[in-house]
């Protein structure tokens, strides 16, 4: 810390001091150059000014050992030092310090002083004086013998004072401990400069505190509107909703283990090794202490539970943040009330850098208080209370350590009334009293129940009431906020009176800083892609496009305006799914004016696993694909002039339809091939081309679908990379995301957006996704990936596959070469929708692993489901589930059109069988229909499970077995006696798995028609009979890979390189507590 701090530059010393790690190893670095330079004392001189902080780290040095001497020494020892630093000033003018004295022996010089401002640091004992007085004695030896020329030493040898004095042993027998404040810490700030040899760019050594200082320190030399004194500033609220995330980790949390033997305080730990130390070190506790010893100390006990509550996205961590606005006001009005001298303590102001205390001035607290409230809207706090919940212990406890703290909640009161039960409900308002209970400020009572819509914005909306001021800013509850950047709230609050156009600003936007990318490559993805676009993206937005929308938090609302004009949150079900840019909607269509200013940020975190990644992006795509629906989205485009219309629809549905237009794109693409395939045009042409020599026609055919890889939705993170960090370093970390297959993800992420708003548009019905805020470096088991990707991806992504199949089968091509450089992104994008979740996994590839993940996929996909069975236990249950959103005739109606592509391949792909010959006839078409419901009938015999007697059991396993005799003599003799060969089994397959998955969709759009024919549970047997296929082919390569132990490795470097190179102990975390058991 005293590295950091910014001297006053307020005492008697004749030069500029400034932050010791500017100047940190400046010295070592100026000794060297004088030690092995052969220079004259004035190129010595330029070359040490090349570097203006170790000009001036000489400089202070010199000055502060010269008064740090002249302080402690008296009589023949103060004559002594008078006289030498005369002597080296005189040399200094006369251009004759490298004659007189002898500067390749600094090194001996730094020593002996470092060796006496290390004792003078200490306050002052019998001990330490005897050792001041050597030390001093051997600095006299060394300067006397080692620094001063002989010519110059002779001087100081014949002077008869000085000889006396050291005959006698008195000349520093008479030191002058320190006792001067400003000469104890000159002592203090020489002793680090001489001893610290880290460099500024090291300094401070934690990573989150240097990048906020380096941005704090930017922000200053930005366009920001001056700041008024704060008995002036506008008076804000702060505002978080809040129904049942965490609020802070109990300790049976933190100790609990999971699967792997890994508890969070175990992860924190090795996830924040320095911080954790710092922790230890401010309860006073040594690094040897074990986390079971804390607990006897209830002090120690809580201030761990916040430690490790303020790492992770909770309620405490949001509150502690917040907090920080009174408190950088607190301190601002401090500061001022000392510049005009009425603290009502009667301090001076003459030292501004003295702010010890001001939180305890009552008057600063007063003046805090009146201009900054902040509301969390805790909407079943009431009832959590009732049930004696943790969360209303927690909260309780939040509220007594911030005094301004105020919770808003829904109180459900029963009243009993003409032998009826009614429920009356009230919005109230508490605060914690002196005693730590509960204080009820406000109680308005509701006409009825206030939860009609969206439960969110509902929450929001019941309590905007109890926020005062004008303005609001709203919070959400996995977000966080630093002191430094409280302090430049009052700036941004006087952007509403300054010069944005024709209108004031209604909407302040401020950037998010995303601080959950630090550790795995897949946090580190989707931080880097929430900053790009919360900076250069809302930046370009707000000016010039002026289409910046209200995208979530931590907008500044001008508060008035917006409660005169229907709230910040539209609360609707299913349409307002999306509430936050709503609030920019409103805004805007009643002439308001959106901005965005960069100086200041707030914290945010965002999720860091896949499945978190996965859903999230499923919630936004499900609510975009509602706003196309909205009468809002419809009366900005009628609204806005040519080019902001065009500038909204990029940045709001448009991207998601663009999104899914390249989606839709490639399997038109392949479609195409896959027709010219099968129909022979593709030959055909081909071959008409080349005998006409038309070689722009087999370009055309043969075009690169380059648009499809979703890389392209880099292009701004790269182009913030760019403008942040530097071409340079924009380069380095582009390449490093590629290493770390950020390709893959981004491809991914294309289909997961692509499925949820194109469900969304068919069916509606867009639906909120709890993403979950916790500490995600844990294996996810493949039943787990199974189910969230299914459909989304999987399904697609054979489709895709088996296209390409159909296409290099079928078509023609010139050679290999020519089909992979024309298929290569179809096959990334297949490859990348399939395997991401896996190669995504913690320890995807780890044998152990996968022997688990196998049998909890087959018990999964086996176990029967029930009444009250979790989609989790079982296969059926999650398969009705899965079935849920189709609820209309129009949705059915699509499905039904869409599910008809996949009967293409059968009607193709029968006619190039070798038994088929040349045949068109409509008729072998029909034959195959034959041949599909008689292996349908054969899969019905061998999966005949009834519960009957032992005898017809005995019957039905001997007709099983006649049957698979039966099957297996028939294709034999069939193969060899008819021209059918192998290949031509193969290529029914590939004909018959779509035509079935075909029949599989159209069942289950028209879900009641078969039940009604009772034809359901053959209908679930065949899709089991489909995830199983599609679970083992999705199995093998993971398999594969698994026996090989390099491939583990190789991808825990992959998934965390963040990790690994600030050092962390990824490894511990991964490998788990407990040891591997064998199987």
């Amino acid at each position: 810390m005293e590295l950091l701090l910014i001297p006053s530059n307020s005492g008697s010393l004749n030069s500029v001091q400034w932050p010791l790690f500017l100047l940190s190893s400046k010295i070592f670095l100026a000794i060297d150059l004088s030690v092995e330079g052969r220079d004259t004392q004035r190129e010595l001189w330029d070359r040490i000014m090349r570097d203006e902080y170790m000009c001036y780290a000489v400089v202070e040095c010199y000055y502060i050992v010269e008064k740090i001497l002249k302080s402690l020494l008296e009589n023949e020892g103060r004559l002594w030092a008078e006289r030498l630093f005369r002597d080296v000033n005189d040399s200094i003018q006369d251009q004759s310090v490298l004659v007189n004295f002898q500067i390749n022996k600094l090194p001996l010089l730094l020593s002996r002083i470092t060796a006496l401002t290390g004792l003078l640091v200490h306050e002052e004992t019998p001990h330490l004086a005897k050792g001041a007085m050597k030390a001093m004695q051997d600095l006299y030896d060394v300067v006397t013998h080692d620094i001063l020329s002989p010519n110059l030493r002779e001087n100081y040898d014949t002077w008869g004072i000085l000889i006396k004095a050291r005959i006698e042993g008195r000349l520093f027998s008479q030191m002058e401990w320190p006792k001067d404040h400003e000469i104890k810490e000159q002592i203090k700030r020489l002793h680090l400069l001489l001893t610290i040899k880290d460099y500024a760019v090291n300094i401070p050594k934690n990573l989150e505190a240097r990048r906020r200082l380096e941005f704090f320190t930017n922000s200053l030399f930005m366009k920001m509107e001056p700041a008024k004194p704060v008995r002036e500033v506008m008076p804000f609220s702060v505002f978080t909703p809040y129904y049942s995330e965490t609020v802070m980790y109990s300790m049976s949390e933190l100790r609990k283990e999971n699967e792997d033997g890994i508890s969070i305080l175990f992860y924190l730990q090795k996830i924040f090794p320095d911080e954790w130390k710092n922790f230890l070190e401010r309860i006073g506790r040594d690094e040897t202490t074990l986390d079971s010893e804390l607990q006897d100390n209830s002090s120690d006990l809580l201030e761990l539970r916040l430690w490790a509550s303020y790492r992770g996205q909770t309620l405490a961590r949001t509150v502690r943040g917040m907090m920080y606005y009174r408190k950088a006001l607190m301190l601002q009005s401090y500061v001022e009330k000392q510049v005009f001298g009425d603290i009502e303590d009667g301090m001076s102001g003459v030292d501004l850098t003295n702010t010890h205390g001001y939180e305890l001035s009552r008057e600063v607290r007063a003046q805090a208080d009146l201009k900054f409230t902040y509301v969390v809207t805790c909407q079943i706090y009431g009832q959590q209370k009732q049930k004696r919940a943790v969360e209303a212990a927690d909260i309780a406890l939040l509220m007594q350590r911030n005094e301004a703290l105020r919770v808003a909640y829904i109180d459900i009161v029963e009243t009993l009334k003409d032998g009826k039960t009614y429920k009356e409900f009230y919005s109230k308002l508490v605060k914690a009293d002196a005693d730590g209970n509960d204080q009820e400020i406000y109680s308005i009572k509701l006409p009825g129940d206030p939860k009609l819509g969206e439960g969110k914005p509902e929450n929001q909306n019941h309590a905007i009431i109890f926020t005062r001021g004008e303005a609001i800013q709203t919070i959400d509850m996995n977000q966080d906020n630093y002191f430094e950047e409280a302090l430049k709230m009052r700036n941004l609050l006087e952007e509403f009176h300054g010069d944005h156009g024709l209108r004031p600003p209604t909407i302040l936007g401020v950037r998010e800083h995303v601080f959950t990318g630090s550790v795995s490559s897949l946090a580190w993805f989707m931080s880097n892609q929430e900053t790009s676009f919360v900076t250069l993206g809302q930046r370009v937005l707000a000016n010039p496009l002026k289409v910046r929308m209200h995208y979530g938090h931590p907008d500044v609302f001008d508060r008035i305006f917006h409660i005169t004009r229907g709230g910040i949150s539209k609360a609707s079900r299913v349409i307002n799914i999306s509430e936050d840019i709503y609030a920019g909607f409103n805004s805007t269509l009643r002439q308001g004016n959106i901005t965005h200013h960069e100086y200041i940020q707030v914290g945010k975190g965002r999720d860091v696993g896949l499945n978190q990644i996965a859903l999230f992006e499923g919630k936004v795509a499900g609510g975009n694909g509602e706003q196309v629906l909205s009468r809002d989205v419809y009366r900005l485009g009628q609204l806005f002039d040519f080019f902001r219309m065009l500038s909204f629809y990029f940045t709001t549905v448009g991207f998601y339809v663009c999104t899914m237009l390249t989606v839709l794109t490639v399997y038109v693409f392949l479609y195409g091939k896959a027709y010219l395939a099968l129909s022979g045009l593709d030959v055909a042409i081909t071959k008409k081309a080349r005998s006409l020599d038309s070689t722009a026609l087999e370009a055309a055919l043969n075009t690169q679908f380059l648009f499809q890889i979703g890389v392209f939705t880099a292009v701004p993170m790269i182009m913030g990379f760019i403008l942040e960090q530097g071409l340079l370093k924009a380069i380095v970390n582009f390449v490093i995301m590629q290493l770390q297959l950020c390709s893959v993800f981004f491809t991914f992420s294309l289909g997961t957006r692509t499925h949820y708003f194109g469900r969304t548009l068919l069916h509606g019905g867009a639906k909120y996704r709890a993403t979950g805020r916790g500490f995600v470096v844990r294996h996810i088991k493949f039943a787990e990936n199974y189910r969230l990707y299914s459909r989304s991806h999987f399904v697609k992504a054979f489709e895709v596959v088996i296209l390409l199949i159909v296409y290099v089968a079928y078509g023609y091509a010139n050679g290999a070469v020519s089909y992979v450089l024309l298929t290569i992104s179809s096959w990334f994008l297949s490859i990348s929708w399939l395997f991401a979740p896996y190669i995504f996994n913690p320890s995807g590839f780890e044998w152990q692993k996968t022997v688990q993940d196998f049998d909890d996929w087959t018990t999964w996909l086996l176990y029967k489901g029930g009444i009250g069975v979790k989609a989790e236990e079982s296969w059926e249950t999650w398969w009705d589930e899965e079935q849920v959103h189709i609820r209309t005739l129009r949705g059915r109606i699509f499905e039904t059109i869409l599910s008809f592509r996949f009967f293409i391949f059968q009607y193709g792909i029968v006619y190039k069988l070798h038994a088929t010959g040349k045949s068109t006839n409509l008729s072998v078409y029909g034959l195959s229909w034959l041949i599909l419901v008689a292996i349908v009938l054969i899969f019905k015999v061998f999966t005949f499970s009834k519960k009957i007697s032992v005898n017809f059991q005995l019957m039905v396993r001997f007709i099983q077995g006649a049957t698979f005799i039966a099957v297996v003599t028939g294709l034999a003799v069939t193969v060899a006696v008819t021209s059918l060969t192998v290949t031509d089994l193969f290529a029914s397959i590939l004909a018959f798995v779509p035509t079935g998955w075909a029949i599989l969709c159209l069942a289950i759009t028209w879900k009641s028609v078969v039940k009604s024919l009772g034809l359901w549970k053959s209908v679930s047997a065949i899709a089991r009979l489909y995830d199983a296929g599609m679970g083992i082919l999705l199995f093998i390569p993971i398999v594969v890979l698994s026996w090989f132990p390099f491939v583990s490795t190789f991808q825990t470097r992959l998934l965390f390189n963040q990790a690994f190179s600030r050092g962390l102990e990824i490894s511990l975390i991964l490998a788990g507590n407990k040891p591997n058991v064998q199987l």
